[in-house]
């Protein structure tokens, strides 16, 4: 008996090994396409103001791109938000950003100093715009924000782009007939809680960690955008037919919301790069952002959104090379 056992278990040895080849052997394909040697160098990107969710996806992606190409160096860096990371990537300070589509239209359509150059990568997720007011405010529609202080978000930023359109189609001059205030998500709930201001836009993923710690120190509510708001929104041209008519739902604040739902504008976020990055880097960015969405949607839950049907439509935006391989590498 003492001869067999030992055989069995070799053969048994063998038999997992093979299996663990076989594994491993489908992960690498999985992580490292055809064989190919990751990319490595150093890449620059441009993420947001602190508390919102472009910073924090930023952070999740780069730790990704970290486990699937170890030689690449990720530099983040903070900016005002949309406006601000589409003029960076534009002009070569930054390779890759997240922006919504409004601030890519705007733009191009204003011939912005390298244009032509930005590419898509990827369709993540929705901002949705909240107008968040103290709980007891008299500001019941976005018309009562006039004679107010209004934080309408950092010059450069996707919020200050978004809030002063809204502002004007309500009949509200967002340089006269409000006191102007540049706070965004990272100071703006503080500047509320000290009643400093009377109001905030912001516009990002659900939920913004910004507005949940906010919920737990003070009472607020958000003030609806209804669809004829929207309608007028349209009539200004630019990048404004890339907003559209939706619902912040009652689970993304439960709350604040206590079970309603709140009339507001989405806008789709693009993940962006240049055509003159190298399209070999660009295909592994897009598959790491495609595969790795369940590790960064437990974190960041606007990311649990990012899908591999949609991600193509990174309108206004063509797709880059890089992008565009792996697509059709994983197409049915």
């Amino acid at each position: 008996m003492s001869k067999v056992f030992p055989r069995l278990g070799r053969r048994r040895a063998l038999q997992g090994a093979a299996v663990g080849a076989v594994v491993l052997g489908l992960l690498l394909w999985w992580l490292l396409p055809l064989g190919e040697k990751p990319p490595s160098g150093t890449i620059v990107f441009s993420t947001g103001t602190s508390r919102g969710v472009y910073q924090e996806y930023g952070e999740r992606l780069r730790t990704e791109l970290g486990r699937d190409m170890p030689g690449l160096k990720v530099k983040l860096l903070n900016s005002a938000g949309s406006q601000e990371n589409v003029q960076r990537v534009a002009t070569g300070q930054a390779d890759f950003t997240i922006a919504a589509a409004d601030a890519v239209a705007t733009y191009e359509l204003r011939h912005g100093s390298g244009a032509g150059r930005l590419r898509g990568v990827a369709r993540l997720y929705d901002d949705y715009v909240h107008l968040v007011v103290p709980s007891d405010s008299d500001i019941r529609t976005v018309a009562d924000l006039k004679h107010k202080r209004v934080a309408t978000g950092l010059p450069d930023s996707g919020v200050r782009l978004i809030a002063d359109r809204v502002l004007r189609a309500a009949g509200i001059d967002p340089r006269k007939d409000i006191t102007p205030v540049a706070d965004g998500i990272d100071t703006g709930p503080a500047q509320l809680q000290k009643g400093k201001i009377d109001a905030f836009f912001w516009s990002g993923g659900l939920p913004t960690k910004g507005l949940v710690a906010l919920a737990q120190k003070r009472d607020f509510r958000f003030v609806p955008i209804d669809e004829d708001l929207i309608t007028r929104l349209h009539d200004q041209g630019e990048g404004a037919r890339y907003y559209r008519a939706t619902n912040i739902p009652e689970s993304a604040y439960p709350n604040v919301q206590q079970g309603l739902q709140v009339p507001t504008i989405a806008v789709s976020n693009v993940l962006m790069t240049r055509t003159d990055v190298d399209p070999r880097l660009t295909e592994w960015v897009t598959r790491t952002v495609i595969k790795s969405r369940d590790d960064i949607g437990a974190h960041v839950h606007s990311a649990q959104l990012v899908d591999l049907r949609t991600a193509i439509f990174t309108d206004p935006l063509p797709l880059q090379e890089g992008a565009r391989r792996y697509y059709r590498s994983v197409k049915p």
